[in-house]
C-alpha cells in the first residue's frame, strides 16, 4: 500500500521548506507484532526540524498513546540526525544533513533508523533516503599541470592527466570533460568505473619548437546539474627535443589469480616493457598510473626497477573479487615517455 504524505513543518519554517523536501511513502503491512516498515526519502541539505513523515499515522499508532509509551528513535549516536514527536508521531530532521559526509559516494544513501514503544514493547524499522542536490563543484588535484612534450613525439601520443572529482554522486557527479581551443591536441575521455572518468590529451598535429616553445591549454570538468557546475585546470605544454621511442610492453593483456589472504610480500605478477633508445632514453622504470585509487597503494606494490607487483595490504576475497590496475612503464628520459597497461588481478576465494 503506497501513501503519499503533505509536508509539514514546524512553526514559521513551514513556508521555508515545504518546496524543499521531497518524500515518499513505502508501507508493508506483516500482521506481526512488529506490524510494518516505512521508508521516505529526503533531500540532503533541509532545515532542522523539516517534517520527513508522520510514523504514527503511517502505522495506524494511537498518537494519545505514543507520550506514556516512550515513544523514541533509537540512536547510537551523539549527534543523532532524526527525532520523533512523542505527540503526535511526526518524524522531524534533528540537524542539517550532508550526504556526502554520511554516505560518501554511495549511489544509494540510505539511514536505517528503530523505533521503540514501551509497555508493551514494539520496535519499528523505517528507512530514510537522503536524495543528493548538486551542492559540489568538481575540482582537479592541481590548479595547473605542465607537461614536457619533445617535438619528436608522433601524433597519437597520448598524454593521461589526474581526473577531477566531484563529492556529489549519480548524474551530479563528473560527467564530461571540456578543452580548450588549439592546434595541436584533442581530448579522449576514458569511462573506468572504480575511477570515473579519466581526461587524456591525444597529440593530433606535430609539435614544432622552432614554431612554439610553448602550449597553453585550459581544461574543464563539468558535472550533471541542470545548469552544470565546473571546475577547471590549466596544462601547461613545454616542447622540447628527443627521445622519440616509447617503452612497449611485451603482452597486450596482464591477467593473475591471487588467492585471498596471501602473505605479504607474495608476488602477484611480472610486467615487461622495453624501449629500443639508447641510455637512459632506453632505459624503464614501473609504477602504478594515475587513476589508481589510493586504496590499491595500500593493497599492492610494484617493484619500479623489475615491474613486479607483490601484496602489500590484506587481500579479502570478500570486500572484492578482482582488481583492474593499470601500471605506467616509464624511460628515464630527460622527458620521459610513458605507456599504459593493464593488470587484471582475480582474486581466488578460500574457506575463511
Amino acid at each position: 500500500m503506497r501513501s503519499g504524505l503533505n509536508m509539514e513543518q514546524r512553526g514559521p519554517e513551514k513556508r521555508m521548506v515545504a518546496g524543499r523536501v521531497t518524500r515518499c511513502v513505502l508501507v508493508v503491512l506483516l500482521w506481526s507484532a512488529a506490524s510494518a516498515q516505512l521508508r521516505y526519502s529526503i533531500s540532503e541539505e533541509v532545515n532542522e526540524g523539516t517534517v520527513v513523515g508522520n510514523i504514527a499515522k503511517d502505522l495506524g499508532l494511537d498518537k494519545n498513546t505514543l507520550k506514556t509509551r516512550k515513544y523514541r528513535v533509537v540512536s547510537g549516536g551523539a549527534d543523532p540526525l532524526f527525532s520523533v514527536n512523542e505527540n503526535d508521531g511526526v518524524l522531524y530532521v534533528s540537524r542539517k544533513i550532508d550526504r556526502e559526509e554520511v554516505c560518501a559516494q554511495s549511489s544509494l544513501c540510505l539511514i536505517n533508523l528503530k523505533t521503540v514503544l514501551e509497555n508493551p514493547l514494539e520496535v519499528h524499522n523505517v528507512g530514510v533516503e537522503v536524495l543528493d542536490i548538486n551542492d559540489h563543484a568538481p575540482s582537479f588535484p592541481e590548479k595547473q599541470k605542465t607537461l614536457e612534450v619533445s617535438e619528436s613525439v608522433p601524433p597519437g601520443a597520448r598524454f593521461q592527466l589526474k581526473p577531477a572529482r566531484d563529492p556529489d554522486s549519480g548524474s551530479f557527479s563528473v560527467q564530461q570533460y571540456k578543452l580548450s581551443q588549439n592546434d595541436h591536441f584533442r581530448l579522449e575521455v576514458r569511462d573506468k568505473e572504480d575511477d570515473g572518468k579519466i581526461p587524456i590529451l591525444v597529440l593530433h598535429k606535430p609539435l614544432d619548437r622552432e614554431s612554439a616553445r610553448s602550449h597553453s591549454l585550459v581544461l574543464t570538468a563539468l558535472d550533471g546539474g541542470k545548469p552544470p557546475k565546473s571546475g577547471q585546470m590549466k596544462v601547461f605544454v613545454n616542447v622540447l627535443d628527443v627521445n622519440d621511442n616509447l617503452p612497449m610492453f611485451s603482452n597486450n593483456v596482464y591477467t593473475a589469480t591471487l588467492t585471498e589472504n596471501s602473505p605479504v610480500g607474495t608476488t602477484v605478477i611480472q610486467v615487461n616493457a622495453t624501449d629500443l633508445d639508447d641510455g637512459q632514453n632506453g632505459e624503464v622504470i614501473y609504477s602504478f598510473g594515475h587513476s589508481v585509487s589510493s586504496n590499491l597503494f595500500n593493497l599492492f606494490d610494484i617493484d619500479q626497477s623489475t615491474g613486479t607487483i607483490t601484496v602489500k595490504g590484506h587481500i579479502d576475497y570478500e570486500q572484492k573479487d578482482k582488481y583492474e590496475i593499470e601500471i605506467q612503464a616509464s624511460d628515464r628520459g630527460f622527458v620521459p615517455l610513458t605507456t599504459e597497461k593493464n593488470v587484471v588481478i582475480k582474486i581466488v576465494d578460500i574457506n575463511d
